[in-house]
């Protein structure tokens, strides 16, 4: 542990506010040196990257992203390709979603399914080119489950991880500072799209994706390590005239979208049903193509789920807004008699709604809107009941807009 290289203080140095370390074992995104500049308050580690959470504070960030525009460092969404004559029949075999439905030029969010049926990872997939795919991770180690089943696969198939990292800019004037960047061929790309293009010699893939729950897109950085720092500065050179703001993941605005996070409200023990996302969209049980997990899915979805993620709403005051430490634990869920039965995976106060807000994991028979609730939340035993989720634009009228 001798041989940090250099330390991160985000607060003043107390008890409570502990130095963070950083060694070269934990690695550094290509935007990291330039993301910092712009005052990071906490990071995680995220696919084995130092992650920049937050830099002013949440609810200054998510009217930031929901009224402006926003610059994220996402270079810790590791690019997987997967490319080689037989990569579309890896991709096939890899994800329960059809790929015959994602041309070139089209992104799917999809799941990576374990035999039993439970979710490895919720990557966003881009088809580059006829036999060329990134997955856009989230964090876990998929190229090594991606080599694994290779190995006996008998295809043809290349598996790396490659020099590309993204950023995100989101926000209702996303656009105006994309076009500024691209030109007006950015307007006519369509929601879950992707178009090649050149910035200052810089060799660009832009996404109209993101993570806000807002209008956005994502440009993947191709020679990322040696670009980074001219791509971040080009952008947010081109947003500072309309106002851009450098924010983390807004986990207020993705829990009011109904935007899950992996290894909060998704896990390995967690299928596809449970969530919600199974039937006839995240799983597409076609023909007789396999894929991993499609004989345990086929049995989930004859026999039904014995629990489901629902959305809640908490009385009480205030449960805090996710990256502020409010949820170092999860909140323990109990029905009336006292009988604990499940857990709010991830909850957050709303401040255009003006109420606590999250998601559960609950047995079904507690899944009916309106069961009423008891949550263990950082306030106290806090009532509360089953809602709608999403909470807010439940449509994605605002994203695909």
């Amino acid at each position: 542990m001798s041989q940090a290289i250099e330390s991160i203080q985000s607060t003043q140095h107390t008890p409570s506010a502990p130095e963070i370390l950083l060694y070269p074992r934990i690695r550094k995104s290509p935007f990291f040196y330039a993301s910092r500049r712009h005052g990071v308050r906490k990071y995680s580690v995220y696919n084995h990257h130092y992650h920049p959470r937050l830099y002013t504070d949440p609810v200054d960030e998510y009217w930031a992203l929901v009224q402006g525009v926003t610059l994220w460092d996402v270079g810790v969404e590791r690019q997987i390709e997967i490319s080689g004559p037989d990569a579309f029949a890896f991709t096939q075999r890899l994800v329960p979603r059809d790929m015959r439905h994602c041309q070139v030029g089209q992104c799917k969010y999809v799941f990576v399914t374990a035999p039993d049926g439970g979710i490895l990872n919720d990557p966003v997939l881009l088809r580059i080119e006829e036999n060329r795919f990134w997955l856009s991770l989230a964090d876990s180690d998929i190229l090594l489950w991606c080599q694994g089943l290779a190995v006996n696969a008998g295809l043809d198939v290349t598996l790396r991880e490659v020099d590309v990292a993204p950023v995100q800019v989101q926000g209702p004037r996303a656009k105006a500072v994309m076009v500024d960047l691209f030109g007006e061929a950015v307007l006519g790309m369509p929601y879950y799209h992707l178009m090649e293009a050149e910035l200052d010699g810089m060799s660009v893939v832009i996404s109209r994706t993101g993570y806000s729950g807002e209008i956005g897109y994502e440009i993947y950085l191709r020679e990322a390590s040696r670009f980074g720092e001219a791509l971040w500065q080009r952008v947010f050179e081109a947003g500072r005239p309309h106002g851009m703001q450098v924010i983390g993941p807004c986990h207020i605005r993705r829990i009011e979208g109904g935007i899950l996070a992996f290894g909060c409200d998704i896990w390995y023990d967690t299928n596809p049903f449970e969530v919600g996302m199974g039937y006839d969209w995240m799983v597409d049980l076609r023909g007789d193509d396999d894929f991993i997990g499609r004989a345990a899915l086929e049995r989930i979805k004859a026999e039904g789920v014995s629990r489901k993620l629902v959305g809640v709403e908490i009385d009480g005051p205030s449960v805090g807004y996710f990256t502020d430490g409010s949820m170092i634990d999860v909140f323990p869920v109990f029905e009336e008699g006292g009988t604990r039965i499940g857990k709010v995976t991830s909850a957050t106060r709303s401040p255009r709604q003006e109420r606590n807000i999250g998601y559960a994991m609950v047995p079904v028979e507690y899944a009916e809107l309106g069961t009423p609730l008891r949550i263990e939340a950082n306030t106290g035993l806090q009532a509360a009941r089953v809602v709608e989720k999403p909470f807010h634009d439940p449509a994605k009228a605002i994203p695909k807009g």
